[in-house]
């Protein structure tokens, strides 16, 4: 399953139905599961652990040293959950001593030209469309979906089901659940369709959509809101999520689009 001009370290474990082809470089500090494809011309580097039935493109590179002037040679490493598909020429950085790891999750889709910095934490189920470039430091939950074009800043949190329109620069969290839209990056609504394709019912999302009426269009600070929908919306899995997310933002959540508001970094 391995062509003749692939290079592959002789202390890398690689499973036996691993297909690899041309011109691919494999490391020693390296294991891929069983059932996984790499193209050619794919470099994957120290510290990778590749799970079962990934698919990996051309000109892939995953494990490099992260791009951080503090790192000092740590060993760190790259995790990529079973089922995920990495296009051509996507870059997936090592961990620093900050996490110590970079992750992808299961079943996530990495497309053409997006780069995945040290220290990242990407859910299962996530989509980057093509050249999504993510920042150190950044944690998405499962189900996000970043849209091609669009950069994210270091340290940014993006919360499950969370969907960001294409050419955003995000540069504050964005909760779970929501449409993120415009510039500067605002609040778009709850992501509706998403969450019906994933079998939330319409009960449940408009109690989605009444939580963030009132922290984004009731006129409340946050503060308020917060301590409103705690004080008189039903607890579920949803709210309680939804509060302990802005309230543990260290960058401050996104606003709603309108006059007078601004971004701040």
């Amino acid at each position: 399953m391995t062509h003749p001009f692939t290079y592959i370290d002789p202390n890398a474990k690689v499973a036996s139905n691993v297909k690899i082809d041309p011109f691919t470089v494999i490391h020693g500090d390296v294991s891929i599961g069983e059932g996984t494809w790499i193209g050619s011309s794919v470099t994957i580097m120290n510290g990778t652990k590749i799970g079962k039935n990934c698919r990996i493109f051309p000109g892939a590179v995953i494990g490099a040293d992260p791009q951080d002037l503090k790192f000092n040679g740590e060993k760190t490493n790259v995790e990529i959950g079973d089922n995920t598909t990495i296009r051509e020429f996507v870059t997936i950085n090592r961990g620093t001593s900050d996490r110590w790891i970079t992750k992808v999750g299961n079943d996530c889709l990495i497309m053409a030209y997006s780069h995945i910095a040290h220290d990242c934490i990407i859910g299962n189920h996530c989509i980057l469309s093509n050249s999504v470039q993510i920042a150190g430091h950044v944690t998405l939950g499962d189900y996000a979906w970043i849209a091609g074009v669009s950069a994210v800043h270091q340290f940014v949190n993006i919360g499950q089901h969370a969907y960001i329109a294409g050419g955003s620069l995000v540069s504050k969290d964005v909760p779970p659940y929501i449409k993120a839209v415009r510039n500067p990056l605002s609040y778009g609504g709850v992501n509706s369709v998403g969450l019906k394709r994933r079998g939330f019912d319409l009960e449940k999302i408009n109690h989605i959509l009444d939580i963030y009426r009132y922290i984004f269009s009731k006129g409340m600070n946050t503060t308020q809101a917060l301590e409103f929908i705690e004080e008189e919306i039903p607890a579920t899995d949803e709210r309680d999520e939804i509060l302990t997310f802005i309230r543990e933002s260290g960058r401050g959540v996104i606003k709603r689009f309108g006059k007078g508001v601004v971004e701040e970094d």
